[in-house]
């Protein structure tokens, strides 16, 4: 009983005892699982060499067995990575040889893209500057930038990288770095100069090459260095070239070389675009201001005014405006400000039309400056600019008379009615392409996105309802209708026809005889000599007429 029962103990310490390493290596069977699945995945084999930390010879293998395993036209991240971390691995372990060797295995491997051998070499050189050893990090890049035995395209994918590798702008910013640090100044002429040649070169590099030469007196040199750069570049990319090469030239020279330095300006200012001008055309006036003519830096603030961005052309103003007081005096800024007033925004335009006022007013031209806010009136909508019309109240009371005050009052309504004229007629146009879509409000709501329009549709719909129609002529009568309509009579008769007092009848199924026998009482004789029928008289008693009894002599003449 006692023997059974410690052969349990054992087996359970010992099933314990499993249960524990599993879990001590779960993630390594997790990153294992994960790499069977895709072997080619660069992180998952950084993770495994984490797990094996404190385990040099585990790490060893693993590195061994990724750089053996990735295949880099499938890899998952950036093969490089692995030999690179594999030779660093050594180089912390002070095995500086050993990490030189997995660079050099580096070197070979046939990558995806030319950058990533690119970093091979350049971490390669940087293990060899950690460790002091300058002129072997000047022999790796010159090493990795030998032009191959025949001449290919960068981008010719088709070759592998280490044929591709000469034109490598990483490669070469570093070995440029290396040659200013700790090689000659030929040497590093030579670098540059190349790098310029292979048409490789960056606005920073070419910014570089003309430092580098400034700082050893090579001034025209540098310039000379600027010049290439510019005939490499396009605007805006050559923006920081020409700032950088204007501005030396001209903390160089100053005026010594005005006639140079004006052709220099010319040439960059010929096709600047207008975002670039700004800074530019500052820097060429103020050339012209120190050392040349004034009337020759009013025209370069004019032409500036013209070549800036729009958003950009008030403050170029203010500044010309500035300049030209200085220069000339204030009264030569009036056409300034009148020019600074035709091609402004609206809102920059009132502004400088309240400075020009506020001038003349010192001047003590009143009369122009009353000129100038009337002129600015007409940009001024009273709802929107109440501060134009208080400031020009205000100037009316200290300047004015009540004519001015009345004329000023006078200006304000009339500019206050066109806006709200402008406006009506915004509005009408609105609403009238909204109604006149169609008349009905079930051709209008599909379109109708709003209440209003659906209120306007439906009152549309019921005027057109409650309109009478318009009565019809019966037979071939033709009615001209200017009387009303009427219902039925008291007696039941219809006389819903129009009743006109002028209507003309000309009903052609009307006989003779009832037109006959509508003829008056006065009508009689003639009657009677046409039917030819006898009519018998007969005497009127004297009584009926009374008082009024005829005479003899009108009977005789009405017997006759």
């Amino acid at each position: 009983m006692t023997c059974g029962l410690r052969e349990d103990e054992v087996e359970l310490e010992l099933r314990l005892a499993r249960f524990e390493h599993l879990m001590e290596r779960r993630l390594l069977l997790l990153n294992s699982v994960l790499l069977r699945q895709n072997p080619h995945n660069v992180q998952e084999w950084h993770k495994r060499v984490k797990l094996y930390e404190g385990k040099p010879h585990e790490i060893i293998n693993t590195y061994t067995e990724a750089v053996q395993t990735v295949d880099p036209k499938l890899a998952v991240g950036k093969l490089h990575t692995l030999w690179v971390a594999f030779a660093k691995f050594y180089e912390e372990n002070s095995q500086i040889e050993d990490a030189r060797l997995v660079f050099e295995k580096a070197t070979h491997v046939p990558y995806v893209k030319v950058d990533d051998l690119a970093s091979v070499w350049c971490e390669w050189a940087e293990m060899e500057i950690r460790h002091e050893n300058y002129d072997e990090a000047l022999k790796l890049m010159q090493k990795a930038t030998v032009m191959p035995a025949r001449k290919v395209a960068y981008h010719d994918e088709t070759e592998t990288v280490q044929m591709r590798l000469y034109k490598s702008l990483k490669v070469w910013s570093m070995y440029a770095d290396l040659e200013e640090s700790f090689g000659s100044f030929k040497s590093c002429k030579s670098v540059y100069d190349r790098i310029i040649d292979l048409k490789i070169a960056t606005p920073q590099i070419i910014i570089n090459y003309g430092l580098f030469l400034e700082e050893h007196n090579y001034f025209e040199e540098a310039f000379r260095a600027y010049e290439k750069g510019i005939a490499l570049f396009k605007w805006p990319n050559v923006y920081d070239i020409w700032n950088t090469y204007l501005t030396k030239f001209l903390s160089r020279y100053g005026g010594t070389k005005l006639e140079r330095a004006r052709d220099l300006f010319e040439q960059c200012l010929e096709q600047c675009p207008p975002k670039f001008a700004k800074a530019l055309y500052l820097l060429y006036a103020k050339l012209e201001e120190e050392h040349g003519m004034a009337r020759h830096a009013m025209a370069v603030y004019e032409r500036a005014t013209k070549a800036v961005l729009p958003e950009e052309m008030f403050e170029l103003f203010n500044i010309y405006i500035k300049k030209a007081a200085e220069i000339y005096g204030v009264p030569k800024t009036r056409q300034i400000y009148e020019k600074a007033i035709e091609v402004l925004t609206e809102e920059n335009a009132r502004e400088m039309c309240l400075r020009f006022s506020e001038m003349e007013t010192k001047l003590g031209e009143i009369d122009r400056a009353r000129a100038i806010y009337a002129h600015c009136s007409q940009m001024c909508d009273p709802r929107v600019t109440a501060e134009f019309w208080q400031t020009w109240k205000e100037f009316e009371v200290r300047h004015g008379n009540e004519d001015t005050m009345r004329e000023m009052l006078r200006i304000k309504r009339s500019v206050q009615a066109t806006y709200n004229t402008q406006v009506n007629m915004m509005s009408a146009q609105m609403l009238s392409a909204a109604t006149n879509v169609s008349g009905t409000v079930a051709d209008l709501a599909p379109g109708a996105k709003d209440g209003m329009r659906m209120l306007e549709a439906k009152a549309a719909q019921m005027a057109q309802e409650e309109r009478p129609s318009q009565p019809q002529p019966k037979g071939g009568s033709i009615l001209f209708v200017r009387g009303e309509t009427q219902g039925q009579d008291r007696d039941g008769t219809d006389t819903s026809r129009v009743v006109n007092p002028d209507e003309i009848n000309i009903d052609e199924d009307d006989d003779d005889e009832d037109s006959s026998s509508e003829k008056g009482d006065g009508d009689e004789e003639g009657d009677d000599d046409d039917e030819g029928l006898p009519l018998e008289q007969q005497a009127i008693p004297a009584e009926v007429f009374g008082s009024l009894k005829p005479k003899a002599n009108d009977e005789g003449s009405e017997s006759d």
